[in-house]
């Protein structure tokens, strides 16, 4: 089975990973298009040299590692893939061959936790609308981080059940520090996940939003809503 897990950055994107990762039966890949995105876009991120030195820069490339042979012959491939990565000229035609997850957050919860990594947000980088345009052309299951977050077992359960495959207790724990399906760009992003061993606990309120930020919040909530209504339930 290949499971691609779609979502916006700061999305628990990475803790869900390591959940599958973490599983005897399964391989995982972080992130695969990123260095062609960067390239397609010439877009300055924190360690854009390495990303583009340690990926392939041509979509197709990346496309034929996804639907190609799983990684150590596992019997289940996890892609951990961006939406906003998706930009012209990536293929899509392959998305109707695996099973599609849209993993979703609040925006005021994806704007505090991406400004503390890199600051002013624009509602492109947190792909709101490209998650929505992706869910609209492949459709799939919608899961949202609140709800993991929540109750752990209890989601990936439900998770796991409505894509067919067994629950596995590894996905709820994991060593920690850093794992090998770990993209480059780790250092800079993963410090928090690194020192996790499983999922972090229940959210508190919403975050405060910056003035100077609260229309990409306010563009990138109905959106939220919209997948929301949709979400996988325990």
């Amino acid at each position: 089975m290949r499971i691609a897990m779609w979502s916006g950055p700061r999305n628990l994107s990475t803790a869900m990973m390591y959940a599958f990762d973490n599983r005897a039966d399964c391989a995982a890949i972080d992130e695969p298009f990123y260095a062609a995105y960067l390239a397609a876009t010439g877009l300055d991120h924190p360690m854009r040299e390495e990303i583009l030195a340690a990926q392939p820069t041509d979509p197709n490339e990346v496309v034929s590692a996804l639907t190609g042979s799983v990684p150590g012959g596992k019997a289940h491939f996890y892609q951990k893939l961006m939406c906003h990565h998706m930009v012209p000229g990536v293929p899509r035609g392959w998305m109707t061959d695996v099973v599609n997850v849209f993993l979703i957050r609040h925006p005021a919860r994806v704007i505090a936790s991406y400004g503390a990594k890199r600051e002013n947000p624009s509602l492109d980088d947190i792909a709101f609308w490209q998650q929505a345009e992706l869910y609209d052309q492949v459709g799939g299951i919608v899961i949202d981080s609140h709800d993991i977050r929540d109750d752990p077992e209890g989601m990936l359960r439900a998770l796991c059940a409505e894509i067919g495959l067994d629950f596995d207790p590894a996905m709820l724990n994991w060593p920690a520090g850093g794992r090998g399906c770990d993209g480059v760009w780790a250092p800079h992003w993963y410090n928090a996940v690194w020192k996790s061993t499983g999922f972090a606990g229940r959210e508190g309120p919403l975050p405060e939003i910056p003035a100077d930020l609260r229309a990409v919040s306010d563009a990138a909530l109905p959106y939220y809503e919209r997948m929301a209504a949709k979400a996988l339930r325990s």
